[in-house]
């Protein structure tokens, strides 16, 4: 199992530092996600200051971009960093889609497909010298002049993650990407039960097996090394939880475990402002389904026992403070 870690900065000068720190406690990769910042940037200066680890967007927003436009940025990265990058792409939701970026939404699973194979059709372009002829419902890309082609680079395109919580979306992964970001908001029984089984459909259309394709995990995790340190992580990992649990999108993994009608109390509860209730509204039952709970030492035992064997890498924070030092549960967890 490989274990990446965010690279959370509070400004793109510290990226350097912060990803060679990543690589040299051990880390596989190191994720960056398209929130208050641009997600690339960091990667870019990361990529100049380490040697080995891999370099992932968890995600980059597609639909707030053309294909082209990624086309171009996954070229890039991938060449400067030598094969590290992996492009992690995922739809977001309409409101931030239309009201944010001010972009078309419509059918977000088919338009996705269709943007991440009108990508491949731009790299084979590239690559191969294909002819581009890409047209289809939602994009069209049918000109590539000498001057606008950057030509092949030794280490082909990126890795593309798609991020994906309902079947439709986890399906296309399955068929037209390289790995599946699974959400946080993911427990279990839903991976186990809706997500593999949607992964295998997507799987079996592009002619894969599951051994040819990796599912990334960022897993929410509760522990402190005192009382306080504790109550701090499962305040703050509970009021997550409840944030995602409002979103409408989000409602089947809750139905799952017989937990809808929670969402719609939520829902109403964000729309107030009200966060700190919302949080309150998380049940042990409910935050033990969405959450590893263990001392610091144990959350890799715990983690491995839930998940060792379906998931193929995990983005977790260790809390300091146990027996072992982030580098022994970091080469812990890499041997499962």
């Amino acid at each position: 199992m490989k274990v990446d870690a965010g690279l959370i900065t509070a400004n793109l000068e510290d990226a350097p530092k912060r990803a060679r720190e990543l690589e040299e406690l051990g880390y596989d990769g190191l994720i960056t996600a398209e929130t208050a910042h641009d997600p690339f940037f960091p990667l870019l200066l990361a990529a100049g200051a380490t040697q080995r680890i891999e370099l992932m967007t968890s995600i980059a927003v597609a639909f707030a971009r053309t294909p082209m436009i990624l086309a171009n940025v996954g070229h890039d990265l991938n060449h400067y960093s030598k094969g590290r990058f992996v492009m992690g792409l995922g739809s977001q939701i309409q409101p931030h889609i239309t009201k944010r970026f001010s972009m078309p939404w419509s059918h977000p699973a088919r338009r996705m497909r269709e943007f991440i194979l009108a990508m491949r059709a731009i790299w084979g372009s590239w690559y191969e010298g294909k002819k581009l002829d890409f047209r289809g419902e939602f994009y069209t890309h049918t000109l590539m002049t000498p001057f606008f082609d950057p030509g092949p680079n030794p280490y082909g395109c990126p890795r593309i993650f798609l991020a994906g919580v309902g079947p439709r979306m986890t399906e296309v992964a399955g068929e037209v990407a390289d790995g599946l970001i699974a959400h946080a908001f993911t427990t279990e029984k839903y991976l186990r039960e809706v997500t593999l089984p949607a992964l295998e459909r997507g799987l079996a259309k592009s002619g894969r097996r599951r051994a040819d394709f990796q599912i990334s995990y960022p897993v929410f995790v509760v522990t402190g090394k005192d009382e306080k340190e504790y109550v701090a992580s499962r305040t703050g990992v509970s009021r997550q939880i409840a944030f995602y649990g409002s979103t409408p999108a989000y409602k089947p993994v809750l139905d799952a475990h017989g937990w809808g009608g929670l969402q719609s109390e939520l829902n109403v509860l964000s729309k107030q402002g009200k966060w700190e209730e919302m949080g309150k509204l998380i049940s042990d039952d409910i935050l033990e389904a969405f959450a590893v709970i263990a001392e610091p030492d144990q959350v890799v035992s715990r983690l491995k026992a839930r998940l060792g064997g379906v998931i193929d890498r995990v983005a977790v924070t260790f809390a300091m403070g146990g027996k072992k030092s982030p580098r022994d549960l970091i080469a812990e967890l890499r041997a499962a």
